[in-house]
């Protein structure tokens, strides 16, 4: 072969090379995730954190299909739920899971092998036992806690500002948790600061909820704190329906109540800590541990104020609390 012909078949060769790699099939192992809820599968909140999520994690490279899969179960706000889907996720064997709220984690804490997991919406890992400190967690355990305690008297403060005529409070509370009792706690120990008195709701059931709204609303000059707690996220179009029915003005945890119809909210917004998880899932996926993964608290709370409902209820909301407000509804 003469040297200008072989020089033109190499050359003509080494440009196939490229077109010849792209046509060739990538194969990229896809990470398995799986996402424990505790809402049900129909609840916009449930879908919009999960969309959180998913968004997250396509921030930090991974993409559903190609390198990554998620199987998510729904615990249903029910303790029986969650632990039935806790076994059948474990089952798949994901790298890490997701869980939310402390009815996912107590479920999957029962298991006696799990892997990492990254928890979202828990309001005292510590206490209920979940990782041993916010800094250094320990286990296998790590994740996004929703507020400190404290918070709880900020919804007291609220009430009394948008409602100054208030003395009576209703405080709608979960005794079945720890966090519910150390919420009503703090309310408790502010509200003589306040010339307010409490009066303690359970949020078992909505038959519950409703007689004890109806008996307290009765009597004038009262309002509603509703605390976080799952109960309360479950009957949350039957609470804000009460409140608007006997006329009093109420203050909830996060922003989603206020999206409803409620008057006014202060708390984190869950759906934003499900994005920040990812980030955790991201760094797990990678090798880190969770034990050298601090828990998270929340960067932001938001005031939301919704107007309209503010006047059905008569009620002005005072100029400088609309200015603090990060969102106000008209």
């Amino acid at each position: 072969m003469k040297r200008r012909q072989f020089i033109t078949l190499l050359g003509g060769a080494a440009a196939a090379w490229p077109l010849a790699a792209r046509a060739q099939p990538t194969t990229e192992r896809a990470r398995r995730i799986g996402v424990l809820m505790n809402t049900t599968a129909d609840d916009p909140e449930g879908q919009a954190r999960i969309a959180a999520l998913h968004q997250g994690l396509q921030e930090w490279g991974w993409t559903l299909g190609r390198n990554a899969r998620i199987d998510v179960r729904w615990g249903a706000f029910d303790a029986d739920s969650s632990r039935h889907y806790a076994t059948e996720l474990v089952a798949l064997a994901p790298e890490v899971i997701v869980a939310s709220a402390s009815a996912a984690m107590g479920a999957l804490q029962q298991m006696r092998t799990v892997p990492p997991i990254v928890f979202v919406s828990i309001i005292d890992p510590v206490g209920a036992g979940f990782v041993e400190r916010l800094a250094r967690p320990g286990g296998n355990v790590t994740g996004f806690a929703l507020f400190e305690y404290s918070l709880s008297a900020k919804w007291l403060e609220l009430l009394k500002e948008i409602a100054p005529g208030v003395t009576r409070a209703a405080v709608l509370r979960d005794t079945g948790v720890g966090s519910g009792v150390g919420q009503y706690a703090i309310i408790q120990a502010v509200a003589p600061s306040f010339g307010v008195e409490l009066r303690p709701i359970e949020l078992r059931n909505p038959g519950e909820i409703e007689r004890g709204v109806v008996a307290f609303a009765r009597e004038p000059n009262g309002g509603l704190i509703i605390v976080g707690a799952p109960p309360g996220a479950v009957h949350r179009d039957l609470i804000i329906t009460l409140a608007a029915r006997h006329r009093l003005p109420a203050v909830y945890p996060y922003p989603y109540f206020a999206h409803s119809g409620g008057l006014v909210s202060y708390g984190p917004d869950v759906v934003s800590h499900f994005r920040r998880a990812a980030g955790y899932v991201d760094r797990i996926l990678k090798g880190e541990k969770p034990a050298d993964l601090p828990v998270q608290a929340p960067t932001k709370y938001e005031l939301t104020i919704n107007l309209k409902t503010a006047k059905a209820l008569g009620l002005t909301v005072p100029p400088t609390l609309l200015a603090r407000a990060d969102e106000v509804i008209e």
